[in-house]
């Protein structure tokens, strides 16, 4: 990877440095997006055919997966990936779990009840990524919360051919409803449904650049009222390291983004030139021996290494940049944890690379990409549950805050809003 000097680069310079692919944000893609979204809109299950054929060269009329397909490919699942899925899901289970929302219901003042109540959402749709690898785990981390909160229809959606292992991990979570059909297009089906797909109220789940593009896009479209979890599109990883990190663990860490696709980003900020010259050349190492080399190469081409004069300095750096993971390799790593402001997720020490994350440890690893992690959370429990408040007063708590009311609406001319308050208390008084 390329290594620049921060403090010796211009303010334009250190921007084009924390600048993402620029394989991100075609002029052109925008539109070609809007095109498939539109066509899906129109023909529905025939342009979703249509489609799987031109992307995915799956030529083949039928999209969704019967209980017997499911069956049949859940035996052919060796057992070995059947315990690492069971293992897997018993931690992101139980990390899950722990996050079951508590209602709240207070007295704000005598006569004035206020809640704080939640309910899951009542259709799900969970986009699984698998047009260059089977993304299994991902299966996982929106299965399971979405079981767990309680949504009725949870509708799981992946390009086809769906691996076996998928359709084992959707099972295993309970989810019947699959359907072969990914990119765009899958994203526009969820959204509008069709013969086949039925729409949902909020759609969940990473891609890239075109599933996030569509998923931009039909949370901003009229014709359709539905939400998504977040902007999570390709992969990316910041190493914070000092001079005593270990170069491999920072390389494979590295890679291990990398592979996911071309248009995904690694980073390094060190204060070590030695440190970052030494994961280079572990880098070309460790890269012969991928099967996912030329795509990881790729990644690595718009990725860097920014040399920082401390640790305080990576930090700031980090919280600029604002990346999906977050790894910090250095001799007290649980120190700079406070002061980061812009993570999707952190991984602190050389014990802990981003893959336990992705697989098994138990948090979700379906987080913001793109900077939006400087405002935008990692997907939860919470996620796939709509937060709404109750009320409820007493006459006399009515009477009590009448006079604040009344005063706060005539002071913003709502002379409706006053009069709802008023014509109760003239009612009372006739009746007394």
């Amino acid at each position: 990877m390329e290594i620049l000097n921060w403090s010796q680069l211009t303010a334009d310079e250190q921007h084009a440095a924390l600048t993402r692919s620029p394989l991100v944000g075609d002029v052109s893609l925008e539109q070609s997006v809007v095109n498939i979204i539109n066509r899906v809109q129109q023909d529905k299950d025939a342009a979703l055919t249509a489609y799987n054929l031109q992307f995915d060269d799956f030529s083949s009329d039928k999209l969704h997966i019967t209980l017997d397909e499911i069956t049949a490919a859940c035996q052919r699942v060796t057992p070995e990936i059947k315990n690492a899925i069971e293992q897997a899901i018993t931690n992101i289970d139980t990390f899950h779990n722990a996050q079951q929302f508590v209602p709240i219901n207070v007295e704000t003042q005598t006569g004035i009840r206020c809640e704080l109540r939640s309910e899951a959402i009542e259709k799900v749709g969970l986009y699984i990524p698998g047009g260059s690898a089977p993304l299994i785990s991902t299966v996982l981390m929106l299965a399971i919360p979405a079981k767990i909160a309680g949504c009725q229809q949870r509708v799981l959606v992946s390009p086809p051919p769906i691996d076996d292992a998928i359709i084992y991990a959707a099972n295993a979570c309970g989810i019947t409803e699959i359907f072969q059909v990914g990119g765009a297009h899958a994203i526009a089906a969820l959204a509008f449904g069709t013969e086949s797909i039925p729409a949902v109220d909020k759609i969940f789940g990473p891609g890239n650049r075109y599933v996030t593009e569509a998923k931009r896009l039909i949370s901003q479209d009229r014709r359709c009222i539905v939400s998504i979890d977040m902007p999570a599109g390709p992969s990316e990883v910041l190493v914070i390291a000092d001079r005593h990190a270990n170069p491999d663990f920072i390389a494979a860490d590295l890679l291990s983004q990398a592979e996911h696709g071309p248009d995904s980003q690694v980073m390094l900020l060190t204060d070590s030139e030695s440190l970052a010259k030494q994961v280079n050349q572990s880098l070309k190492q460790q890269l012969a021996q991928l099967s996912r080399q030329d795509i990881a190469a790729a990644a690595l081409n718009a990725s860097r290494t920014l040399l920082v004069n401390n640790m305080n300095e990576a930090v700031n750096v980090a919280n600029r940049y604002g990346p999906e993971h977050l790894i910090i390799q250095t001799q007290a790593p649980r120190e700079l944890l406070n002061t980061i402001r812009a993570a999707g997720s952190v991984f602190l020490g050389a014990y802990t690379p981003e893959s336990v994350g992705d697989y098994a440890s138990g948090t979700n690893h379906v987080l913001p990409t793109y900077g939006y992690s400087r405002s935008v959370s990692s997907l939860s429990l919470a996620d796939f549950s709509r937060r709404f408040t109750v009320q409820e007063l007493t006459l006399d708590g009515l009477k009590n805050i009448s006079h604040t009311v009344m005063t706060l609406a005539a002071a913003e001319q709502l002379d409706g809003h006053k009069n709802a308050i008023a014509i109760r208390l003239a009612s009372f008084n006739e009746e007394t």
